[in-house]
């Protein structure tokens, strides 16, 4: 039974930075590609970042140069790096697998002074 966990959400001011982290169970993480969505209020569920198997990074344009995805397979964990923060970041952030359409429960980031 694949299951999603995401951690480190939370209250942060503009410019700060978080790191949200997804843990992985049920599945052999290290063979498929993972991916970062997020949901701000009243706004669809949108892509942040995707990592490959082999580490292979995409990122949103909105994202570019400020986040960060990465994985350790010895860990079943996915992090998203968030620097440079702003209030438009503002949403839940949910880990996905794509292979079986696989969500986690979401972690709420709220940028805000």
């Amino acid at each position: 039974q694949v299951q999603l966990v995401e951690s480190g959400g939370g209250l942060v001011q503009p410019g700060g930075s978080l790191r949200l982290s997804c843990a992985a169970s049920g599945f052999t993480f290290s063979r498929y590609t993972m991916t970062w969505y997020r949901q701000a209020p009243g706004k669809e569920r949108e892509l942040v970042a995707t990592i490959s198997s082999g580490s292979n990074t995409n990122y949103a344009d909105a994202v570019k140069g400020r986040f960060t995805i990465s994985r350790d397979n010895a860990k079943n964990t996915m992090y998203l790096q968030m620097n440079s923060l702003k209030p438009e970041d503002t949403a839940v952030y949910y880990c996905y697998r794509p292979f079986t359409a696989s969500w986690g429960q979401g972690t709420q980031v709220t940028v805000s002074s």
